[in-house]
């Protein structure tokens, strides 16, 4: 029995770009295609692909994924070595999970007192979040002229200068939200202005045109790690942000 490419995504939360993209570098080829040229997956490539997303979520990098996979180690040998690393992130997650507790907190706290700033420490919306290898593979791999100008800023920020600008991008997030859940349309000046806040700060580190500013936009949505990270804030952000980002691109940057 083969699956198409949209149940394979449906099945396994993996968007179709992704997957074709890990067929493009050689992850995770289809088992064949069909007779209308779509891609096919087999029984092999479902376990292949569960194998993938499971090193993907103990923070391996796609190019230390495909030499796992490509070394034909003994599979139990490969799950032992998992297994210890999975219980190694207990900490990571009761973390995460106090963050989540303050943030609610924080969010219940600002609705009984509208006068105060319930999210007064932003930065702590994301205690315990690492920086994700695969996303900065991805990056390296389609854009390495924006990833390399990238790397080049983020390597010369100090680590107050790292700590002021994860404050803004959370204090960002924040406002966005509030705007969403006032039902404000993206194409409303204020709206668009932190659009603007929000493109100057990608230009820090590399400087998208409207194409690439609506890729962003495009993959704030349609990656899960992106849109998880926008939605912890408020559900339905990512789709918000994405929306304000193709107005800003169609008007500003066009």
């Amino acid at each position: 029995m083969t699956w198409s490419i949209a149940e394979v995504a449906r099945m396994s939360g993996v968007t179709s770009r992704t997957l074709r993209h890990y067929d493009g570098i050689g992850l995770l080829p289809p088992a064949g295609t069909g007779s209308n040229g779509h891609r096919r997956y087999g029984e092999a490539e479902l376990l292949r692909l569960q194998q993938i997303l499971l090193m993907r979520e103990l923070g391996l990098s796609l190019r230390e994924i495909r030499a796992v996979l490509d070394s034909r180690a003994d599979r139990a040998a490969v799950l032992r070595a998992h297994h210890t690393r999975l219980l190694a992130e207990r900490d990571r997650l009761t973390t995460l999970a106090g963050t989540v507790g303050r943030t609610l907190a924080a969010l219940e706290e600002g609705r009984e007192h509208p006068d105060m700033n319930g999210i007064n420490r932003p930065e702590n919306l994301f205690a315990g979040f690492t920086p994700d290898p695969e996303t900065d593979a991805e990056v390296r791999e389609r854009w390495p002229r924006a990833w390399e100008e990238s790397r080049r800023a983020t390597e010369a920020m100090t680590d107050e200068e790292t700590e002021r600008w994860q404050r803004e991008v959370t204090a960002g997030m924040v406002r966005m939200a509030e705007f969403m859940v006032a039902g404000t349309p993206v194409t409303d000046p204020a709206v668009q202005a932190e659009t603007d806040a929000h493109h100057r700060g990608v230009c820090r580190f590399w400087t998208p045109n409207a194409a690439a500013y609506r890729g962003l936009a495009a993959t704030y949505v349609d990656d899960p790690r992106f849109r998880a990270t926008f939605d912890r804030v408020a559900e339905g952000l990512a789709a918000y942000q994405r929306d304000a980002m193709e107005v800003y691109a169609a008007e500003r940057l066009s």
